[in-house]
């Protein structure tokens, strides 16, 4: 939740319409100030501070008085084809979700395995699965039969000596 009220103070104002066209002139003026710093690299910077204001102040007057979700926005502005900044401002909001989506993924990977074997094994294989599934990627990676074949020659000597 903590990085949702990050996220909140960074982009709350673009999220609808509402949003946008509650803003007065200083407050407009400091949610954009404190976007343009968080994607501010160096000297080059995405979104120019005074013409994005000034696209802003223009598009709270030109949006539809119904509701619009940012979405709707970004279709807006992108058709008027005349919001440089405020597009990528838009682009920005739509796409950084995406990148926090595979931590949730995780989660809700192991609810599911969780629900389907809590009753047929322990939590430390439990736990070893999930962390199976998390890192897939590292777990492609590993030669299995080299694996398998270290696993069984172990086996075969404990059987030997009971």
């Amino acid at each position: 939740f903590e990085e949702l009220k990050t996220f909140g103070s960074i982009f709350g104002f673009l999220f609808n319409s509402k949003e946008l066209k509650s803003l007065g002139d200083n407050d407009l003026r400091r949610c954009c100030t404190n976007f343009v710093n968080k994607f501010t690299h160096g000297k080059s910077a995405n979104v120019d501070l005074d013409d994005f204001v000034s696209e802003l102040k223009v598009l709270q007057m030109t949006l539809p008085n119904t509701f619009m979700s940012a979405d709707q926005i970004f279709e807006f502005v992108r058709d008027a084809d005349c919001y440089l900044n405020v597009s990528i401002a838009y682009r920005i909001l739509l796409t950084v979700p995406v990148t926090v989506a595979s931590a949730e993924r995780s989660f809700s990977k192991f609810k599911l395995l969780k629900n389907y074997l809590r009753s047929t094994m322990s939590q430390e294989r439990l736990n070893g699965l999930a962390m199976c599934c998390i890192e897939k990627n590292m777990l492609d990676s590993i030669d299995l039969d080299t694996l398998i074949d270290d696993f069984a020659s172990k086996n075969a000597r404990k059987s030997r000596f009971t």
